[in-house]
C-alpha cells in the first residue's frame, strides 16, 4: 500500500510539473494570450510583449472564433492558413498568386466580417487565404494594421484604434 501511495504521489507530482511548465513555455511563445484593452472616449490601447523569439503574437478572434496572430508588417493582407477557412467561417473567392518567403503560391481572396485583438475591433477586412501555409498562426499584415496605429517602445507594441 505504501509503495503504491509513492508511485501514485511521483506520477500526480510528475503531472503537475509537466503541466505548470507546459503552461509557462505557452506563455513565453505567446505572452499576449489575454491582451489588456485600455478604452477611453477617443481610443483603445493594446500593449503587447514581444515573445523570446523576438515576435509579437497575440491571441485574437476572427468572426467571433478563436485566432493566433503574428504581426507581420511585411505582409499586404491578413494571412489565413486555408485549412481553418471553414472554422473561421470565410469563403474562398478569387484566385491570386503571391510571393511568400517560401516563393510563389495560389491564395485565394476573402473578407473577415470582424477581427479582434482584446478592445480592438476591425470590420471588413482584407484577407487572403493560402492553402500552403500550416495552422495555427495567422498573420496580421498590413490590411488589418493600416487600420490602427502601432508604437514599438523597447519590448512592447502598442497598437491603437482611434475612435471616430
Amino acid at each position: 500500500m505504501g509503495r503504491g501511495m509513492m508511485v501514485l504521489a511521483c506520477a500526480l507530482g510528475i503531472g503537475l510539473l509537466t503541466w505548470f511548465f507546459t503552461a509557462a513555455q505557452e506563455r513565453q511563445r505567446n505572452p499576449n494570450q489575454n491582451p489588456v484593452t485600455e478604452s477611453g472616449e477617443q481610443s483603445h490601447k493594446v500593449e503587447l510583449d514581444r515573445n523570446r523569439a523576438g515576435h509579437y503574437l497575440v491571441t485574437g478572434t476572427i468572426n467571433s472564433k478563436p485566432a493566433e496572430f503574428l504581426l507581420d508588417t511585411g505582409a499586404t493582407d491578413v494571412v489565413i492558413p486555408a485549412a481553418l477557412a471553414a472554422d473561421l467561417r470565410l469563403n474562398r473567392g478569387q484566385p491570386a498568386r503571391a510571393m511568400t518567403a517560401n516563393g510563389p503560391v495560389t491564395v485565394y481572396a476573402t473578407r473577415i466580417d470582424e477581427l479582434s485583438i482584446g478592445g480592438i475591433s476591425l470590420y471588413n477586412v482584407r484577407a487572403s487565404l493560402n492553402p500552403a501555409m500550416a495552422p495555427p498562426q495567422i498573420l496580421l499584415g498590413m490590411s488589418a494594421l493600416k487600420q490602427i496605429e502601432f508604437i514599438q517602445r523597447g519590448d512592447s507594441l502598442t497598437l491603437i484604434q482611434h475612435l471616430e
